[in-house]
C-alpha cells in the first residue's frame, strides 16, 4: 500500500466547499480521474473533480480488466472479491474468414461494466471527501503564477495542481491544438467505436477478438450474466454503409462467421449502441503546459490488447506518487512533471508500441489471416506478444 493511502488518519479538514484554493483539480471522471481523486483525498488533499456526464452512464469500452489492477482497485475500496465477477482466462482471435487462434491468458482478467465500476468509484470518491461536480464541462485550464484556473459552466476554480483525465478527444484537445489532433486521418487516428450490452450464449472465461474488414470486435462477459460487445472500425466503413450502423454490421462485420452468429443469436439489451468517433491511437504527451495528463488523454493502447483500463488505473497511481511528493514540498514542480512523464513512458511505452504494431495486422483481411496462421503453431510466441501488452500487479 502506498504512503499516501496510509496517511488517511492524518487528513486535514478541508475548507468549505466551493471556496479557496484546492490542492488538486481533475477534469474528467473516468477510471484515471476517479482513482486519482480517491488517492489524493485519502492522503488529506483537498480535491475537486469535474465530470461532464452524470453517474451512472455508459462508455465505449471493452470492459475487460487484467488482473494487474485487482489489488489496486480493492485498496481503493472496490469490493471485487464480493461481487462474483466473471473470471476470464482464455483468448480467442479470429480472422475475417473465420480462422481461429485460441490461447490461455498468462495473467487473466475479469469483466465489469464501466456503468457499474465508474459509479462505484464515484461513490467511494464522495465518501473520501472528493468534491465531485457532475454534469459540468471544463472549458479551459490555465496555469498562471503557480496556480491553475479552471473555467467551467459552474464558475471558476483554482488549484495548486490540475490533471486532465478527460478522455480520448475533447474540446480542450481541440482548443489547445494538441499534436495528435493535427495529424491527418490515417489507420491510427480515424476510428469509431460502438458498444452494446447483450445476452448470448458464450463461455464465461473466454474473451474473443473477431476481425473484419478494417476493424475488430471484442466480446466478453460482465456482471449480471450480460456480455459486452464492442467494436472499432474506420469512419470510412460507416460511410460506405450510408452511415447506418445496422447496415454496416450486416454488410461488413457479419462477413466473419463468428460475428454473424453473435449478431443473429444475441439479444441486445441496450436501447441503442453507445458510440464514439475520431478515436486516435497516435502518440500523446503526458504533460501539457504544466498540466498532468492521465488515462486516455495521456495515450491509448489498442483495445485488442485488452488492458487500457489497467493502464488508466496504473497511470493514476504513477501520477499520485509524484503529486504527493510535490504537495509535501519534497520536489519542485518541474521535477514532478519530468518524473511523471518519464515513469509513465517507462511503464507503458513498450505496450503502446506493441499495440500499434498489432493494430496494423488486425482489421486487414490478409494480414490478420497471416498473423493467426503464423502464431497458431507457436503458442510461446503468442504468450510473449500478450505479455508485451500487459504489466504486473501494482
Amino acid at each position: 500500500m502506498s504512503e499516501g493511502r496510509m496517511r488517511k488518519q492524518d487528513s486535514i479538514t478541508p475548507p468549505p466547499s466551493g471556496s479557496g484554493l484546492y490542492d488538486v483539480a481533475i477534469a474528467g471522471g473516468g477510471l484515471a480521474g476517479l482513482a486519482l481523486s480517491i488517492q489524493c483525498a485519502q492522503a488529506g488533499y483537498r480535491t475537486i473533480l469535474f465530470e461532464k456526464e452524470k453517474y451512472p452512464f455508459h462508455k465505449v469500452c471493452g470492459e475487460y480488466i487484467s488482473f494487474e489492477s485487482w489489488n489496486f482497485l480493492e485498496e481503493l475500496g472496490v469490493p471485487l472479491s464480493q461481487m462474483n465477477l466473471p473470471i476470464i482466462r482464455r483468448l480467442l482471435v479470429t480472422a475475417p474468414n473465420g480462422k481461429e487462434l485460441e490461447q490461455s491468458l498468462p495473467l487473466g482478467g475479469f469483466g465489469i461494466s464501466r456503468y457499474k465500476l465508474d459509479a462505484i468509484l464515484a461513490e467511494i470518491a464522495r465518501q473520501n471527501g472528493v468534491e465531485l461536480i457532475e454534469g459540468t464541462k471544463v472549458e479551459e485550464m490555465k496555469f498562471e503564477n503557480e496556480t491553475f484556473c479552471l473555467q467551467t459552466i459552474a464558475g471558476n476554480y483554482q488549484a495548486k495542481i490540475a490533471i486532465g483525465a478527460f478522455g480520448k478527444r475533447t474540446n480542450l484537445d481541440v482548443k489547445w491544438k494538441r499534436k495528435f489532433i493535427l495529424q491527418k486521418p490515417n489507420k491510427l487516428n480515424n476510428y469509431i467505436g460502438v458498444k452494446y450490452h447483450i445476452k448470448t450464449n458464450w463461455p464465461e472465461d473466454l474473451i474473443a477478438l473477431h476481425n473484419f474488414e478494417n476493424g475488430y470486435c471484442g466480446i466478453s462477459q460482465i456482471e449480471g450474466n450480460r456480455y459486452c460487445l464492442c467494436y472499432l472500425t474506420t469512419a470510412r466503413n460507416l460511410e460506405r454503409c450510408g452511415n447506418s450502423i445496422p447496415d454496416m454490421e450486416r454488410q461488413i462485420l457479419s462477413h466473419n462467421p463468428h460475428l454473424k452468429k453473435i449478431f443473429e443469436g444475441s439479444e441486445i439489451i441496450s436501447r441503442s449502441p453507445t458510440t464514439i468517433s475520431q478515436i486516435s491511437f497516435e502518440k500523446k504527451e503526458q504533460v501539457y503546459n504544466h498540466l498532468l495528463l492521465a488515462g486516455d488523454a495521456a495515450g491509448m493502447i489498442a483495445p485488442l490488447c485488452g488492458n487500457g483500463m489497467s493502464m488508466a488505473l496504473h497511470g493514476s497511481k504513477i501520477a499520485f506518487e509524484q503529486i504527493h511528493l510535490f504537495l509535501q514540498n519534497k520536489i519542485p514542480r518541474w521535477q514532478m512533471e519530468q518524473d511523471y512523464a518519464h515513469t509513465w513512458k517507462k511503464e507503458f511505452s513498450s505496450r503502446l508500441r506493441t499495440g500499434r504494431m498489432v493494430q496494423r495486422f488486425f482489421g486487414n483481411v490478409f494480414l490478420s489471416d497471416l498473423l493467426i496462421s503464423v502464431l497458431k503453431p507457436f503458442p510461446s510466441i503468442t504468450d510473449k506478444l500478450i505479455a508485451r501488452t500487459h504489466g504486473q500487479p501494482f
